[in-house]
């Protein structure tokens, strides 16, 4: 069946900001979720054991989720006259935008949190994170990415030079070196 020719359809106003709504509640109940899981398999049930570390990675954690999900909530602030919905913020549910990066780190943290109840050891996964800061480098730098490639994700290249990365990529300022193909 060959494909419908015409626009394709987008969300209104009021549908964006009802979406909004829900996908921020349901970050708050992963965050929320985590948090007590940690707490009560680490704060309650080994409390004996409980060290500077334990504390300290609740603490780093509190700071990603605290800086991830007011920076949703700022992006998905509605703005409304007289009772009047005027605008629903920004879709944060829409693909390849700043809040997908902002969802991916809140689950990566969530997931590490819970898993951290079994070893501390797992936090270190949290270096692996593509977001990383020290992975990124200016576009004038032609040198590899701190991951040398071995971290791209699957599907992508590791870009060595400037000018393949000018043809391929079109990032601001920097790149990680690791491109969808």
């Amino acid at each position: 069946m060959a494909p419908k020719g015409g626009k394709v359809g987008t969300k209104g106003k009021k549908q964006i900001f009802e979406e909004n709504k829900e996908t921020l509640t349901f970050y708050l109940r992963i965050i929320l979720g985590a948090n007590a899981i940690y707490g009560t398999v680490n704060l309650f049930f080994f409390y004996s054991s409980v060290t500077f570390w334990t504390w300290g990675l609740l603490a780093f954690a509190f700071v990603v989720y605290s800086f991830s999900y007011r920076w949703m909530q700022g992006m998905a602030q509605p703005v409304f006259s007289d009772g009047t919905l005027l605008d629903g913020g920004i879709d944060l549910n829409m693909e390849q935008g700043m809040a997908e990066h902002l969802k991916d780190v809140i689950l990566l943290t969530a997931i590490l949190q819970v898993i951290s109840c079994i070893s501390m050891y797992f936090w270190y996964l949290w270096l692996l994170n593509k977001y990383w800061p020290g992975c990124w480098r200016p576009i004038s730098d032609s040198s590899k990415s701190c991951c040398g490639g071995l971290l791209c994700p699957p599907g992508s290249q590791f870009v060595s030079s400037e000018r393949q990365h000018l043809q391929q990529v079109v990032l601001p300022r920097y790149h990680l070196g690791c491109v969808l193909r």
